[in-house]
């Protein structure tokens, strides 16, 4: 069994334990929280034993020999640098740090301390992904991808009213970009890998993240069009063009239902739909990793989280957008 701790007590720490408890090898043994209280409620909640108020004290327990970072994404580089300093393998949320400068030394720790790290995007886990790269050659030559998220934020209508929330506070490097823009770039580069060139627009808010924004990427034959939104909704699914046919993708974050729609008007069904909670594949990979002495996943590898992370940085410049963890050199060192 892999002990887990994890760090953080939002809802997505619940849907990861949901998954997670269906992972064979997993057990849940510790939770941080800033607060006893809370910490301690959670704990409860879902039968945990441990409770940490101290993330040193955490990193160092005898208790865990794994951790799930469901921190704040400014947080996720320090707290997963901590944590594998002691030896704990470390599953990060996406996106796994505020840029790559960050990301480097969470890969550099990684290394040092013989320890598996990876991000943890659960879409390109997911058997109707692999289902997509498999797949892809059935529609020739590749010349359009296509990717769209774009989900109105349940903590929108708060911050018209005046309460800026984490969702869209800059000191915690969140927007549009990092929470969904992500799941539209990552199974690119998965996919097609690093493209020559984009260009990147954004509409920023007035706390200084961005609301919603478009990309569009350069590769030698082909192009990438992406578009993600935190204040409008969507419901157009993304589709990848091929000279021969298309493959569409009902939803590029929790790809399910995917159909390949040939030149000649013939339709294929080549959906693998999960049938386990999306989070546990992301999970059973991670386990199997530690299990069999790998240190990173081949698919959400080291390499193409980089790769990710420098698109984030330069659509990022490209807005103007700028977290203060982009300024601050020293807080990891």
């Amino acid at each position: 069994m892999i002990r887990f701790g994890i760090i953080g007590t939002n809802w997505i720490t619940e849907r990861f334990i949901l998954a997670a408890r269906e992972a064979d090898g997993f057990e849940l043994t510790a939770v941080y929280s800033r607060s006893q209280e809370t910490a301690d409620a959670f704990a409860a909640k879902h039968d945990i034993a441990h409770t940490f108020t101290d993330l040193d004290k955490m990193a160092s327990s005898s208790e865990l020999d794994a951790v799930y970072i469901a921190s704040p994404n400014s947080l996720h580089a320090a707290h997963a640098v901590l944590c594998m300093s002691h030896g704990k393998h470390v599953l990060c949320e996406k996106p796994a740090a505020s840029n790559t400068r960050e990301l480097q030394l969470m890969i550099d720790a990684a290394a040092e301390h013989q320890v598996v790290f990876m991000e943890a995007m659960k879409s390109t886990l997911l058997p109707s992904f692999q289902s997509v790269m498999e797949n892809l050659p059935a529609i020739g030559k590749v010349r359009r991808y296509f990717a769209s998220y774009c989900q109105y934020s349940s903590r929108y209508d708060a911050y018209k009213a005046g309460q800026v929330l984490n969702a869209f506070n800059p000191a915690y490097s969140n927007g549009a970009l990092m929470d969904l823009g992500v799941y539209c770039i990552y199974p690119l580069v998965v996919l097609f890998g690093q493209p020559i060139a984009m260009k990147a627009n954004g509409w920023l808010l007035d706390s200084g993240v961005d609301g919603q924004g478009s990309l569009i990427a350069q590769y030698p034959d082909m192009e990438a069009v992406i578009m993600y939104s935190k204040i409008s909704n969507s419901a157009i699914p993304s589709e990848i063009q091929g000279e021969d046919g298309s493959i569409i993708i009902d939803s590029i974050s929790d790809p399910q239902k995917i159909e390949i729609r040939y030149r000649d008007g013939r339709v294929e069904d080549i959906s693998r739909p999960a049938d386990r909670p999306t989070m546990y594949y992301e999970t059973q990979v991670f386990i199997d990793m530690i299990r069999t002495a790998k240190k990173e996943s081949p698919i959400n590898s080291h390499a193409n989280s980089l790769i990710v992370m420098g698109i984030l940085d330069e659509a990022r410049k490209q807005q103007k957008l700028v977290y203060p963890a982009d300024t601050i050199t020293n807080h990891l060192q």
